[in-house]
């Protein structure tokens, strides 16, 4: 494997300024957390203020998960292609401007818009930042100890983003579009002392695949668009835009396969445990977003929770920030990723499990259980994942590696909020009293459970004796 950026340490030990190039990293993907955290439960007061009806409300979530999961893929290829600090720096300022921009939003229309741009920044930005990583320290324990803390932080992220985002659309709303944009600055200003410039990368073939990038960013726009609309929109609808997406995704193939610069080379998709990863990340966010959809509704709408007490009840999950970089590098050194992987997904199963029981009076006492396993869950689960999606890729395409795997984060997250919804409209039609909803609620948890069994059970195979690794 060819080395075009020093590591910063040849020890297992990090250096201060590796240190310092990590602290800049992960308060970037920190502030990926919180934005789309915070924003959550600032709905109802920007809907107030703007006059937004439900349709366009959905849009100031939806035009930012477009962004951000059509764009990853052309984002990881650039940062590969051009140079990673280089789009690093390039789009968090573009991520600071238009969060500002968002903040100072008058009328709808400009805020979805602003939400749209800053998606796009954050599609290049993340896995512009996680190939700085995955290039700049050393493979082995050094890159499992960055990798491992870099989660923990994203998640983090978003636990504490949900406590913040309560805090601050309780004084005003907009504080939760400015407050990015100031942490924004803050890091922008600490990365470009901190983060290491490296000789200029010249890949032998710098030619852009324009054609199989915007046929990609379309697809899966569309099957994202498809699945976030889905409990919105009419079946036959959403039967179109979804086989749109998935024909976009055949010509894609075609188109690459006769690439001479493909924007994703095929043969990347070749490596079982890459293709593990991906597929048990979609799973595991998709019942991670599904479980969270389900127990805000199930507090707020049910029990008549505030947005800030369901934020603190939430809070617990949050201990992965805690245990992913103390707890998980022992284990992944002591048993390996593929069993700690495992391990995770299924205490993920567990915590969902134990929220199947609740009532019209559970108490916060009864709910605990599921949020601290849920969170151990979370900190055993994703970094490996995050590990093994780039382990062993050649430098060269540690953009994509990335940005494939944030992007099947992010299609699972989508598809989870879409299960999970059709279940509890179809159960719940008809009747919506309380004890349909808490019916609506209680069914719509199979979604999270068997995503979670599903992602067990394909991570299992990673267990198997493999010949010839590497």
């Amino acid at each position: 494997m060819s080395t075009t950026v020093q590591s910063p340490a040849a020890s297992p030990r990090l250096t201060p300024r590796a240190w310092g190039t990590l602290f800049v990293l992960c308060g970037a993907i920190f502030l990926e957390g919180i934005n789309v955290a915070m924003l959550n439960v600032a709905l109802p007061a920007i809907r107030a203020d703007l006059g937004l009806s439900t349709g366009e409300l959905q849009w100031v979530i939806s035009a930012y998960v477009l962004g951000y999961g059509g764009f990853m893929l052309v984002g990881g290829r650039a940062a590969d292609l051009y140079g990673r600090r280089r789009m690093f720096l390039v789009w968090l300022a573009v991520f600071l401007v238009v969060s500002a921009l968002g903040g100072m939003a008058g009328e709808g229309w400009t805020l979805i818009a602003a939400r749209f741009v800053a998606g796009v920044a954050a599609a290049v930005m993340t896995p512009a930042g996680l190939s700085i990583i995955t290039t700049s320290f050393a493979e082995g324990r050094q890159r499992n100890q960055a990798l491992l803390v870099y989660s923990g932080t994203a998640a983090g992220g978003f636990s504490l983003g949900l406590v913040l985002g309560g805090l601050l659309a309780a004084v005003n709303w907009r504080l939760v579009l400015f407050a990015p944009a100031v942490l924004a600055l803050i890091i922008l200003l600490l990365a470009v002392p901190l983060i290491p410039a490296t000789p200029e990368e010249r890949p032998r073939d710098r030619r852009v695949d324009v054609l199989g990038a915007v046929t990609v960013t379309a697809a899966i726009m569309l099957l994202v668009l498809g699945v976030e609309r889905a409990a919105h929109a009419g079946a036959g609808t959403t039967a179109a835009i979804i086989a749109s997406g998935l024909a976009l995704i055949a010509l894609f193939v075609v188109i690459e396969r006769r690439s001479s610069a493909p924007l994703l080379r095929l043969g990347l998709l070749r490596s079982g445990p890459l293709v593990r990863a991906n597929l048990a990340g979609l799973l595991f966010a998709g019942a991670f977003f599904g479980f969270q959809f389900i127990a805000v509704l199930y507090l707020q709408e049910l029990r008549g929770w505030s947005s800030l007490q369901t934020s603190l009840a939430m809070l617990a999950v949050g201990a992965d920030a805690v245990l992913a970089p103390t707890l998980t590098p022992r284990l992944v050194n002591r048993f390996g990723n593929a069993k700690v992987i495992v391990a995770g997904l299924l205490l993920a199963v567990l915590s969902y499990v134990l929220f199947l029981p609740i009532g019209m009076d559970t108490v916060y006492l009864a709910m605990f259980p599921t949020m601290i396993v849920l969170g151990v869950a979370f900190a055993l689960a994703y970094g490996p994942l995050t590990i093994v999606a780039t382990d062993g890729v050649e430098e060269s395409e540690q953009g994509v590696a990335g940005a494939l795997l944030y992007t099947s984060f992010q299609f699972g997250a989508a598809l989870g909020l879409a299960a999970s919804t059709a279940v509890i409209v179809a159960v719940t039609a008809g009747d919506g009293g309380a004890a349909g909803l808490l019916d609506g609620y209680r069914a719509a948890l199979a979604v999270p459970i068997a995503a979670a069994v599903l992602a067990a059970a394909i991570s299992a195979f990673g267990l198997r004796p493999v010949r010839n690794r590497r």
